[in-house]
């Protein structure tokens, strides 16, 4: 057996980075799905996936609050507020819950797996905690403090605290079972790769217990001629191109390559393709002879693979993203009420039309998405599709229009977008609408991996604008550097670095050179 290290193998990051970065060859073409592709489109279900890592950590903090909560109860209700040692109880309860979490995660019952075997969970449920209460039991006895608690209340907390979580573990159980119906705690995998090694990783990834491997689909690089129609049972849904579109129009979370490392080639070729979709990518090591130290792997259930690619932002840093976008721009509408109303009114005033404009643009995933714009334009000459950009002293700005621009205050009611749908964040890559254009060429015809930067939510404002490229992109060179910046942002991205572009957006405005 060898062992090596698998980054050195495939000698992956010089060559990845190349093969990503060199303009493809190939004209980009429009996909044309299978009906094999359009009906597992329209059978599985495309319902918004929970991350279980934050399932997992919103069920542990819900169990602290409620432990607490339970030992507090009965204190107030056996031993009552005359008692003078209050503190001597809180020390305790929370001494209490912080083992009690600390010791159900030891026992795994923190995975999402456990969620789903009630039997299982409520047996490891009344053995840990007991076992915690013993402990308990036993360090006040060490410490001779036992004069210091009321049996009762420690009896009631017990009793009660057990009661409590197997009665939410049960409520737990039945909406984590009503969520793998649904789809949402299950990854929607698709293996690239048809034939022999394609159908044993299949079976494997089938045949795990309790794995939430759901796969939707194949897909290979060869034609039909030279690779099967089907593969572990699944009908072979098209080429690696027809899968961007597939990725485009349903949910698909994990891409997984059956293909040999020795296909070195032909990884890159198609990784070249893959990277601008939001998904996770695995190279599968378990048909491979050759193997790499454990540390180079990470695991589905037991297969073996070697990461590739992850989704930008994933599991909890959806989350702090989301409280973000929330609470900062539910902040900033309140503040900027005023200003807004006053801009409509200029509006109003200025031209006949409605005050705010709908413009429909490329979001999450390439998905289109509507944003809400102050109308800056007359009414009669509105450019919904952008087909042709504005430029300097463009007669169909308004007057108020014009400085509205200038100022990017007509960006404004993208707060709406951004606190009510939940279409746009407050940072991100700006959206283009869906006819704009560099040279006469469509933006994702001027630049290689454009839609790379629809791997996250578009923003109201990006580190591309706070750098200095906003406004007109009359040129391929000024939507390239757009484009940089917003990888940079994507690959880099933390709460810290949107906090910090938010803060210098006001400075960026008051640089109007190349806004119109």
């Amino acid at each position: 057996m060898i062992e090596t290290n698998a980054h050195n193998t495939l000698s992956a990051a010089p060559v990845l980075a190349a093969a990503l970065v060199e303009p493809s060859a190939a004209p980009r073409r429009e996909a044309h799905l299978s009906p094999a592709a359009l009906s597992v489109i329209a059978s599985e279900p495309r319902a918004t996936a929970f991350s279980p890592i934050v399932v997992a950590g919103i069920v542990r903090m819900m169990e602290f609050v409620l432990i607490n909560l339970i030992g507090a109860a009965v204190f107030l209700g056996y031993v009552g507020t005359s008692e003078d040692s209050h503190w001597v109880y809180a020390t305790a309860i929370l001494s209490l819950s912080v083992v009690a979490i600390l010791a159900f995660q030891c026992v795994e019952l923190y995975d999402v797996y456990a969620f789903r075997r009630p039997v299982t969970q409520m047996a490891k449920l009344v053995s840990t905690w007991s076992i915690v209460f013993m402990a308990g039991t036993a360090v006040g006895f060490m410490a001779k403090m036992g004069q210091d608690f009321s049996r009762g209340w420690f009896l009631g907390f017990y009793g009660f605290g057990l009661l409590a979580l197997m009665t939410s573990r049960l409520v737990l159980y039945r909406i984590v079972r009503r969520w793998m119906r649904q789809g949402r705690l299950t990854r929607r995998t698709v293996v690239v790769g048809a034939g022999e090694p394609g159908e044993r990783l299949i079976r494997v990834l089938r045949t795990q217990p309790d794995s939430d491997v759901r796969v939707i689909g194949v897909f290979d690089d060869r034609s039909d001629s030279r690779s099967p129609d089907s593969c572990g049972g699944l009908k072979k849904l098209g080429t690696v191109d027809d899968f961007i579109e597939f990725a485009r129009r349903t949910r698909v979370d994990l891409v997984v390559f059956s293909l040999p490392i020795s296909a070195e080639n032909r990884i890159l070729q198609m990784l070249k393709k893959l990277w601008v979709l939001p998904v996770d990518i695995r190279l599968s090591a378990h048909s491979n002879k050759l193997r790499f130290r454990p540390r180079s792997y990470s695991y589905l259930g037991e297969v073996p693979v070697i990461d590739v690619f992850d989704r930008p932002i994933a599991d909890w840093d959806v989350v702090m993203k989301w409280l973000f976008d929330k609470i900062i721009g539910g902040l900033a509408l309140i503040l900027l009420a005023p200003l807004m109303l006053l801009v409509a009114i200029a509006i109003k005033l200025d031209s006949r039309g409605p005050v705010l404009f709908k413009q429909k643009r490329y979001g999450f995933n390439n998905d289109l998405i509507e944003i809400y714009k102050f109308r800056s334009m007359y009414a009669e000459a509105a450019d919904a599709t952008a087909a042709k950009l504005v430029t300097k002293d463009d007669p169909r700005v308004t007057r108020v229009g014009r400085f509205i621009r200038k100022a990017s205050i007509d960006e404004l009611p993208q707060l709406f977008n951004v606190v009510f749908k939940g279409n746009l964040s407050l940072v991100g890559p700006r959206p283009h609408a869906v006819n704009a254009k560099a040279e006469a060429r469509l933006y994702a015809d001027a630049v290689d991996g454009y839609f790379a930067r629809h791997r996250v939510k578009p923003g109201v404002t990006g580190w591309a604008q706070i750098n200095g490229w906003r406004g007109e992109t009359d040129t391929a060179e000024k939507i390239q550097k757009r484009v940089e910046y917003d990888l940079y942002y994507i690959e880099n991205w933390s709460v810290l670095f949107d906090a910090y572009i938010l803060a210098m957006t006001p400075f960026a405005l008051l640089k109007t050179e190349n806004a119109y």
